[in-house]
């Protein structure tokens, strides 16, 4: 297989109400590309949330008593604290500096993917604003490649990616929060290797495979190339509008060993 990750370069910074769709389209063509079936778009989770404008104001929220201990034991602010347990469905760790929670939509994560880095809102002061994941980002996947599906007539994949930490390793890794268009998690158990053993716990989380192929290409600082273009990727099953997402690639609870 070849497969090649295409950064689509001078992509315009984003603001909320923008039409991010389009502007992805618009790249493509500045790129001097042409989309093909089975395409895939990996999509930087913080240009769909500005576009969403999931902006949040610290200056707005209240902290409860239990985000204000909560806060003493991690050291961060009480209000950041507040905005986390907001989002979240419970608290996983919590230790100076760290706080693990499930975000609302089953990512363990630290921070419930809140953060405070390349944003800017004029007139607030950047330690005041924070930037939420989207609501729903399988459903932003979908409305977005809904429209360059449209404009396109190809069958492609979306992905949002965002940057997450993993248990046992220092570093953070581009993994997929939303999914659009092809089965996320690959399913080969009851299949065969190459010696004809059947296969008997093998999944392949294809989705985050590519989300961290793309995040190598997007960069984490500076390079402003928050979209890219993803080709000769083969699914093992048809691209389709009904498939179920990123919820196959979060393992359920009762299966979690490490909570």
């Amino acid at each position: 297989m070849d497969l090649s990750f295409y950064g689509l370069a001078g992509f315009p910074m984003v603001e909320p109400g923008d039409d991010l769709a389009q502007f992805i389209i618009d790249a493509i063509r500045d790129n001097k590309r042409q989309l093909q079936d089975r395409d895939v778009i990996v999509i930087a989770q913080k240009v769909v949330s500005k576009a969403e404008n999931r902006y949040l104001d610290l200056r707005t929220i209240e902290p409860s008593e239990r985000a204000i201990e909560l806060s003493k034991k991690v050291q961060k602010d009480p209000r950041k604290v507040q905005a986390i347990l907001n989002e979240s469905n419970e608290v996983v760790r919590a230790v100076p500096g760290v706080l693990i929670v499930e975000q609302k939509n089953g990512f363990v994560q630290a921070n419930a993917g809140i953060d405070q880095s390349n944003i800017d809102v004029p007139g607030i002061d950047p330690e005041e604003i924070c930037l939420l994941l989207p609501e729903n980002s399988d459903e932003s996947a979908a409305k977005i490649r809904e429209k360059i599906r449209g404009a396109s007539g190809r069958e492609i994949g979306v992905i949002i990616n965002d940057s997450l930490g993993r248990p046992w390793r220092v570093g953070t890794l581009g993994l997929a929060i939303g999914v659009s268009g092809f089965t996320a998690l690959e399913d080969y158990i009851g299949g065969q290797d190459i010696y004809g053993r059947e296969l008997q716990v093998t999944q392949v989380g294809a989705a985050d495979e590519l989300a961290a192929g793309a995040s190598i290409v997007m960069g984490q600082t500076t390079e402003k190339t928050p979209v890219v273009l993803v080709r000769g990727y083969h699914p093992k099953e048809p691209m389709d509008d009904g498939l179920k997402g990123v919820g196959p690639l979060i393992r359920p609870k009762e299966f979690d060993l490490f909570r």
